[in-house]
């Protein structure tokens, strides 16, 4: 940001805050009312990882890292994740897949970050030998990320690949009410 900065003559101004690991050991919350309330006010939110080998090792933890992430997007309305894939040349020898498949690849993924299992209910019956984790999504989540994906495409090759399992999982469902 910095190089950007001096490069471009852009001034970035810097705020830290604690979130996930570092928040729950400095304070015991993934995400304090404070780093919350800067967030709310905040142009940009650089964020790193949240996460920490610790808790990699304790499913059963009842504060985790992740319920700040978590937070942060419904309390932001983050829904939208986007993740490209694009293969530079200098790469294709890299990878078990042929050079000639790979070769001019650009993908772009968006992942809804709001419904889904992240919110739903969840748990384990059976003394713990049954989990479960319920996918919901309402029709408002579904059109806004799909609208996001028709105007990126729009833009790029012009073409989108919906990917979901309709025939047996409702949430996928052509024309679920």
């Amino acid at each position: 940001m910095d190089r950007i900065a001096a490069k471009f003559g852009h001034t970035f101004t810097y705020d830290d805050a604690l979130v996930g690991h570092a928040a729950i050991e400095a304070t015991g919350d993934p995400l304090p009312a404070i780093t919350l309330e800067k967030m709310h006010k905040a142009d940009a939110v650089l964020f790193g990882a949240v996460g920490h080998p610790k808790y990699d090792n304790d499913p059963s933890a009842k504060v985790r890292p992740e319920q700040g992430l978590l937070k942060m997007r419904k309390e932001l309305g983050l829904y939208a994740n986007l993740r490209p894939i694009k293969l530079f040349d200098e790469l294709l020898e890299a990878s078990s897949i042929k050079p000639e498949i790979l070769r001019g690849a650009d993908i772009l993924f968006f992942r809804e970050l709001t419904g889904d299992i992240y919110f739903g209910e969840k748990g384990r019956k059976n003394n713990g030998d049954t989990a479960f984790d319920i996918a919901e999504y309402s029709r408002f989540e579904v059109e806004r990320i799909a609208r996001k994906a028709f105007e990126a495409a729009r833009t790029r090759r012009k073409k989108l690949c919906s990917v979901d399992k309709a025939n047996v999982i409702e949430t996928s469902a052509s024309g679920a009410k």
